[in-house]
């Protein structure tokens, strides 16, 4: 039975034993709902949930384990020749992977029958021709190993979906049947029903946690096998960042911090004046009819994608200022992919995360606090100064942290704004690239991961993350320290 009809088949399950679980428990009273622990509704949750959450565990753990258990008994195929190497074995896997779906694919057309798919052969030179008639295409030929591995891993794909199917559905009848014999009057049904959604929240907070673990570990792990074969001193200390995949890269990172923070203290600077403003005007000086029109207005710049603003850096932007800061102009800029021009387009972007964060946490000081102030003979733009601002810091440095870890993650303005030369200047109106933009371009194509250019994107990644965490604890730290306490 496919995935989804397994699925489909425990919902059912689920759904049948809320109305079963409720008209026991009634059944069970002689149909006085009064005698009856808890409400009936109670009753049909416990049958509902001790009938799905079992199988539906068993059902996430399956599909996670299948394919590493699959893959492992079908490696030894192709392991011991050529490809002993376990990251090259990996990506003979990937083509594993490819024929074994294209075989699937030629049998549902109707090309293939189960028994030809077993018994195709690499040396018959009609395999790239069968999956072809079938619209699958095949990017180089299939060795002898590589077929036998994909006919062994759709023998063994097919066996364990058939053991799922029959594993799952015999969890979930017998958390139907076992549900529905203790369901009765004297039940707690509640009690049971509440502490099985506290557990759930529990599970989702957990697999939080481990989704943000797994993200470290898996940029650990890769950052000390980079370090392994690269020397962590020239990664942090060199000046030079000069990638070649034949041999004698030099791949230091500071270039390109220099050019991430450049660009995000020019994005700043541009969003958080004008952010922080527009967000004491909305919430202190605008009327209901201004700012039921100009917040979404404002708010719509979120929601336009990056690459539309990169296109309106490229297009827009670095033409304007090539004309004002060009040879045109003053000369200063020689074209219009530079640092100035990725910074502005990025401060333009940021605007609504600092000016719609920073109107919720304004809007969300006392009335109280602004009546005082007024009380005591205090304008409106002191009260703003001296009472309003002071009370909304901490969610104003939050607004800024969060445009700031924007501004540090960004990818696409750069690449097409800023260019991609790795340079430290500090003339704003060169070209420059960021930590970003060489992730992207280092794992662009087909990666070697056991070349230290391929490597080097995990440590960059994993340079970003503690620079974030370092933004983190500083905001931290000036919210402790400048915060004002109210009672």
């Amino acid at each position: 039975m496919p995935f989804y009809w397994t699925l489909a088949t425990i919902l059912g399950l689920a759904a049948l034993g809320f109305f079963l679980g409720r008209h026991r428990a009634v059944a069970s009273v002689g149909g006085e709902r009064r005698k009856l622990h808890s409400l009936r509704k109670y009753y049909g949750i416990n049958v509902a949930m001790k009938t799905l959450t079992p199988a539906l565990g068993l059902l996430v753990v399956w599909l996670i384990a299948q394919p590493v258990i699959v893959e492992w008994r079908v490696s030894d195929l192709v392991a011991g020749t050529d490809v002993a190497d376990t990251r090259v074995q990996t990506l003979v896997m990937v083509d594993v992977r490819r024929v074994a779906n294209g075989l699937d694919t030629a049998v549902a057309a109707g090309v293939l029958s189960e028994a030809d798919a077993a018994s195709l052969t690499a040396d018959s030179g009609t395999i790239r021709d069968t999956l072809g008639d079938a619209g699958v295409a095949l990017g180089s030929d299939v060795s002898a190993p590589v077929l036998a591995a994909a006919q062994r891993y759709r023998t063994l794909s097919a066996r364990a979906d058939l053991t799922r199917t029959v594993a799952v559905l015999a969890v979930a009848l017998l958390g139907l049947g076992w549900s529905l014999r203790e369901t009765d009057g004297d039940f707690r049904a509640r009690n049971v029903v509440e502490q099985g959604v506290r557990g759930l929240l529990i599970g989702a907070a957990c697999i939080a946690i481990l989704t943000t673990l797994g993200i470290v570990l898996s940029l650990v792990f890769n950052t000390i096998e980079f370090f392994r074969i690269y020397p962590a001193s020239e990664f942090f200390f060199s000046t030079t960042w000069s990638p070649s995949f034949g041999g004698g890269s030099q791949l230091g990172i500071l270039p390109l911090l220099w050019g991430t923070m450049y660009i995000s203290l020019i994005a700043l600077a541009v969003a958080v004046p004008i952010g922080l403003l527009a967000a004491i005007y909305l919430s202190e000086y605008a009327s209901k009819r201004v700012r039921s029109v100009a917040k979404p207005a404002l708010e719509i710049l979120a929601g336009i994608p990056t690459i539309v603003y990169g296109l309106f850096a490229l297009l827009t932007v670095g033409p304007m200022l090539m004309k004002v800061f060009g040879d045109g102009g003053l000369g200063w800029m020689q074209a219009g992919t530079a640092v100035m021009t990725a910074g502005l387009v990025m401060g333009i972007m940021l605007i609504p995360f600092v000016s719609s964060l920073s109107d919720d946490i304004i809007n969300a000081v006392p009335q109280a606090m602004r009546d005082g102030s007024y009380g005591l003979g205090a304008t409106q733009s002191e009260t703003i100064r001296h009472v309003i601002i002071p009370a909304a810091l901490p969610g104003i440095v939050g607004a800024i942290l969060l445009a700031a870890s924007r501004a540090i993650g960004e990818t696409m303005i750069v690449v097409l704004g800023a260019g991609a030369a790795a340079r430290i200047s500090g003339n704003p109106f060169e070209a420059m690239t960021t930590v970003t933009a060489k992730i992207v371009s280092q794992l662009t194509g087909d990666a070697d991961f056991s070349s230290p250019e391929a490597l080097v994107a995990f440590a960059l990644g994993m340079t970003l993350f503690v620079l974030t965490l370092g933004l983190n604890v500083l905001a931290l730290y000036i919210v402790r320290r400048f915060r004002e306490q109210y009672e």
